[in-house]
């Protein structure tokens, strides 16, 4: 058996005439004035802006990229003494193709012997073209007993100042 309730009349009435709450709307996330709208806008064009720029950059960059790969492999010959030879001259030619890709053609393509090593002085950045001058002036031109007796310490020197010169070099806008 249920037990029955009474119902008071009065409560009944109460309880039909309450209603639900009344939440107010979500606020929303748009900006709501043009100010926002205009900073959206100008932080947009500033992120294409550093994204072209950084693109450019990035292509403008392709024969240092290109240059110390090249390097890596002449690393390589320049830790045998039987391709140190060969090693020594690819790396001469790597620089002076970093160069070329670089500065006007007129400006480089001529150099040689002095005025080679005068320009990779004047364009670097941190002195690793006293190093370069005495590969350039001294190992390339000279026998291969001359260049496979070499320490490897100096062949790890040479490559060196190369990687410093082709990452660091400064071209003149």
């Amino acid at each position: 058996m249920e037990p029955t309730a009474k119902r008071d009349p009065a409560a009944e009435a109460a309880l039909r005439s309450l209603h639900d709450i009344a939440m107010p709307e979500p606020v929303s996330w748009m900006p709501q004035t043009w100010g926002w709208g205009v900073l959206a806008g100008a932080l947009l064009v500033m992120l294409a802006l550093t994204g072209i720029r950084w693109i450019l950059r990035y292509r403008a960059n392709a024969y240092r990229r290109e240059a110390l790969a090249l390097l890596n492999v002449i690393d390589g010959q320049l830790r045998n003494p039987a391709t140190r030879r060969d090693g020594i001259r690819d790396l001469g030619e790597v620089l002076k193709r970093t160069a070329l890709a670089a500065w006007p053609r007129t400006e480089v393509a001529s150099l040689s012997a002095s005025a080679w090593t005068r320009f990779l002085e004047e364009h670097d950045v941190d002195g690793a073209g006293q190093t370069l001058e005495r590969l350039l002036d001294d190992f390339e031109y000279h026998g291969a007993e001359v260049v496979a007796d070499l320490p490897s310490n100096v062949c790890g020197d040479l490559v060196a100042a190369a990687r410093n010169w082709i990452e660091r070099h400064h071209v003149p806008a």
